[in-house]
């Protein structure tokens, strides 16, 4: 649940889909393996990778795990 939450704080602060611009891409991924570590040891006492939660809970949002550049090539200047 911590990596869940970790990946959807940016909520707080944007709460419509953009806040995923933040954490919902394939950098992301290698962040919370960072933050969290390699593995997690669930409820059960057994190791579950980080990669993977962060991979489906990015995949179940988007049904695919974009690029950072994915996102930063919408972002658009002002003058």
């Amino acid at each position: 649940m911590p990596i869940h939450k970790w990946f959807d704080e940016s909520k707080a602060f944007m709460a419509d889909f953009r806040h995923r611009a933040l954490r919902h891409h394939s950098e992301g991924v290698f962040l919370a393996e960072r933050i969290f570590g390699v593995a997690i040891r669930n409820c059960d006492g057994n190791e579950v990778p980080v990669r993977y939660i962060a991979e489906q809970h990015i995949k179940e949002d988007l049904g695919r795990i974009p690029i950072a550049q994915d996102w930063l090539a919408e972002i658009r200047p002002q003058r």
